[in-house]
């Protein structure tokens, strides 16, 4: 179907525009791939010092991307597609002359500005495992990288037992990998589309900020949910927290910081508790967590005896039942 086909195509009103190029831009996304859709159980790996502070606490403390290990790969998304649009020939002829393209470019440097000093020092992620209903063990690769070489734990999570809430500032999807040039690919072909939108819809010149914008969320929505393929074998999905969609402040009470060994970082500490707006009465650990692994360095009888006792006294005494250890053979 070409832009002319489109039977929005000629749309006028903001809500039109803007839907219509939103539309365009989340073509390629499928839809029943990801949560409420899609209800994976997902596997989160740690120390087991920090599966002892998750149940203590019942939270779970998200990070702030720009302070993680991979922080380039989530930089590489809004990095490469601001250079790309301000290079772009295709939209650049698309606004068919100066005045209209400076309008869009600068729409574009608004948004980005915002978000930059808004909202991403407020943006929040953790991180989860693709798990299968018969994996008992964990997979090797991740205790690893991620659960204290062998001696964590991992919290498999039920994703099925959440209560989806329309608007909720929390974002759960799962991560796409690909390599760096398929991904300065996929943003050329978004900014064609784009020229596109703003060719053929007509788009006037005091409405030319609606395609910014929403070229600028499908950028930023592809930058948190993507990472290179080398990463691929960790299946992961992710919860993102983004302040600017928490138009109600249903969360801004839980960011809060934490003083490491790398300094003071800001966090979000996530409460599991019934939290209106985000998630309804089921988003507790006694419904979420469907298992607990204890990684295979530490698989001993007695060690599953020591977390049994540890969720009795942080009184958890109903997830004793569901925890198991790694029969991997591995001691790291």
């Amino acid at each position: 179907m070409t832009i002319s086909e489109n039977p929005v195509s000629k749309a006028s009103g903001e809500q039109e525009i803007h839907g219509a190029v939103s539309a365009k831009m989340w073509g390629d996304f499928t839809k029943y791939s990801d949560f409420p859709e899609s209800r994976p159980l997902l596997a989160h790996y740690t120390s087991i010092e920090t599966l002892n502070a998750i149940v203590t606490n019942r939270e779970m403390w998200f990070s702030n991307p720009l302070y993680m290990n991979d922080f380039e790969e989530l930089r590489f998304g809004m990095n490469e597609a601001t250079q790309a649009f301000f290079a772009s020939e295709s939209v650049r002829k698309a606004c068919g002359d100066d005045e209209r393209y400076n309008a869009l470019c600068g729409a574009y440097a608004h948004y980005f500005k915002e978000f930059d000093e808004k909202h991403a020092f407020d943006t929040y992620i953790t991180c989860l495992s693709l798990h299968s209903e018969s994996d008992v063990d964990g997979r090797l690769s991740m205790w690893r990288g991620y659960g204290g070489n062998g001696k964590g734990a991992a919290i498999v999570f039920d994703t099925a037992q959440l209560n989806h809430v329309e608007n909720s500032p929390l974002v759960i999807a799962r991560v796409e990998y690909a390599s760096s040039q398929d991904r300065r690919e996929w943003i050329g072909a978004k900014l064609n589309e784009l020229a596109q939108c703003i060719e053929g819809m007509a788009i006037p010149s005091d409405k030319l900020y609606l395609a910014a914008h929403a070229f600028f969320e499908r950028v930023k929505m592809f930058s948190l949910f993507t990472k290179h393929i080398g990463f691929e074998e960790e299946r992961e999905w992710r919860v993102a927290y983004m302040s600017e969609r928490d138009t109600g402040s249903k969360l801004k009470h839980l960011l809060s910081y934490t003083v490491g060994r790398n300094g003071i970082e800001p966090k979000l500490k996530f409460k599991f508790e019934p939290l209106e707006g985000v998630f309804s009465e089921n988003n507790s650990l006694s419904t979420l967590v469907h298992q607990i692994i204890l990684g295979p360095s530490m698989s001993s009888p007695l060690a599953v005896k020591a977390v049994k006792r540890m969720l009795e006294q942080v009184g958890l005494p109903e997830l004793c039942d569901r925890v198991r250890a790694s029969s991997t053979p591995y001691r790291g």
